[in-house]
């Protein structure tokens, strides 16, 4: 029985595969940094021959073509992708033979992106599992509306359709192992499974239990916004990126980093929220590790803008390198290691205080601040507390302007986002205060209500 190896990006919400019979192995979208890929290869004492993407991605760079090159694999990608590079193509209902007793069936499954393919596996005509990339989910199907609004509505039906598809074809016994779905943003929905069959999907999921306009109906309604660096994504991959440089950058003092603040760069702080408040560098932004870091600074910063990095530790610098370089942010302009006091020289540091939803209330009665709400629209529909001024995180930095004047105490769902959103603030010289608290308090304490649409 061949051995399937996910390979976790839990930032991104991805899984990559590897899989192998014990000799040979496959890989399946493979992330950027590959070092990853080959040294589980290595421990499984095996020689990767093959390298399958599902589709052209829009959440990440793919480490495909450069695994290829690396391994001497042969690397297949949908013949009607139009790409730069060499590769092999594949299209619906060919078969590639893996070693000895591994076989691959190409399946069209469209719906992600109008090329997207599944890959099923089989072993002497036993089905083992179905690589279904942004197709099938746990729960879910990938998201319809990557490609612009104009394809939306076909690309959900497709999805329908390439999800009844796959169940018919093959055996309900067969494992299930999508890309996305797991906090990806290229997920319609969200599910916390991590592991199914077909036939567990046949029993839950809303695109093999729904009629097909129920389901078209529901995936459209859910639909909010996705990171804006998706835009980049697809023709980074189109081009066959290279293998990422992970080398350590250019250590920056702190004049330079007071230079690079003064003109406008950005330059971001790693470490969690908590010692972020407590003492920073004017100017920094808190993007902390602990969390969603790479979707968010891919998503906030102008695209090009050079980026430095601030972190206790060598190896966390390196941690936000490689989580960068995965959504083609390649090269960060510099870095710097140590504690705000080492980056900061003989200069004050900045601060602002953290409180909670209950601390906000009390404030409430006593005198008037702006109550900042940074979730997504579709968040802030469901509940929202009365009299705040809602801008998603993804546009505050183009309108900060329209944040009314005054104290902010800034919140989100958890306290990872509002983080950002109070160092965006404080950046531009509000006077802030960072709401580190659940939502969930908020709503059980009776402080919401709902949109009234």
């Amino acid at each position: 029985m061949p051995h399937i190896v996910p390979i976790d990006t839990p930032t991104l919400g991805d899984r990559s595969y590897l899989v192998h019979d014990g000799q040979v192995a496959f890989v399946i979208d493979p992330q950027r940094d590959i070092d990853r890929v080959l040294d589980l290869a290595e421990q499984a004492g095996v020689r990767i021959t093959h390298v399958f993407e599902t589709h052209i991605h829009n959440d990440y760079v793919t480490g495909g073509h450069a695994l290829a090159l690396a391994t001497g694999a042969a690397y297949h990608v949908n013949a009607a992708d139009s790409v730069t590079f060499d590769r092999v193509p594949v299209s619906d209902g060919d078969q590639v033979t893996v070693g000895d007793r591994m076989a691959v069936t190409v399946l069209a499954t469209p719906g992600h992106t109008f090329t997207h393919l599944s890959y099923a596996l089989s072993e002497a005509n036993h089905q083992i599992a179905v690589f279904t990339g942004g197709s099938l989910l746990y729960g879910s199907v990938g998201r319809p509306d990557l490609l612009g609004p104009e394809h939306t509505h076909d690309l959900v039906r497709h999805q329908y359709t390439s999800a009844h598809r796959l169940a018919a074809e093959l055996p309900d016994a067969t494992g299930v192992y999508p890309t996305h779905g797991f906090g990806s943003f290229c997920s319609a929905t969200q599910s916390d499974a991590s592991a199914s069959t077909l036939a567990a999907e046949k029993a839950a999921n809303p695109a093999l239990t729904q009629s097909e306009q129920e389901f078209v109906d529901d995936i459209l309604a859910g639909l909010d916004a996705w990171p804006a660096y998706y835009a980049q994504m697809a023709a980074a991959n189109s081009g066959g990126p290279a293998a990422p440089d992970l080398s350590m950058p250019l250590p920056a003092d702190p004049e330079r980093l007071r230079e690079r603040i003064a003109d406008g760069e950005w330059v971001v702080d790693l470490r969690n929220r908590v010692a972020f408040a407590a003492g920073h560098v004017a100017g920094t932004l808190n993007f902390g590790l602990d969390g969603s870091f790479a979707t968010y600074l891919g998503w906030l910063i102008p695209w090009g803008m050079p980026v430095t990095l601030l972190g206790d530790t060598p190896e966390q610098v390196a941690q936000a390198q490689r989580e960068l370089v995965r959504i083609g942010i390649d090269r960060p302009a510099a870095q710097a290691t140590g504690t705000p006091q080492d980056w900061n020289g003989d200069r004050p540091l900045a601060s602002y205080p953290r409180a909670g939803f209950a601390d906000l209330a009390q404030v409430r009665h006593h005198r008037p601040v702006v109550v900042l709400d940074v979730r997504r629209e579709l968040e802030w529909k469901q509940a929202h507390l009365p009299d705040s001024t809602h801008i998603p995180l993804h546009e505050l930095p183009q309108r900060l302007a329209e944040v009314p004047s005054g104290e902010v105490w800034v919140h989100c769902a958890a306290g990872y986002r509002a983080s950002i959103a109070a160092s965006l603030l404080a950046a531009a010289g509000r006077q802030v205060v960072h709401i580190d608290d659940d939502f969930t308090r908020a709503v059980a304490d009776g402080l919401t209500e709902a949109d009234a649409e």
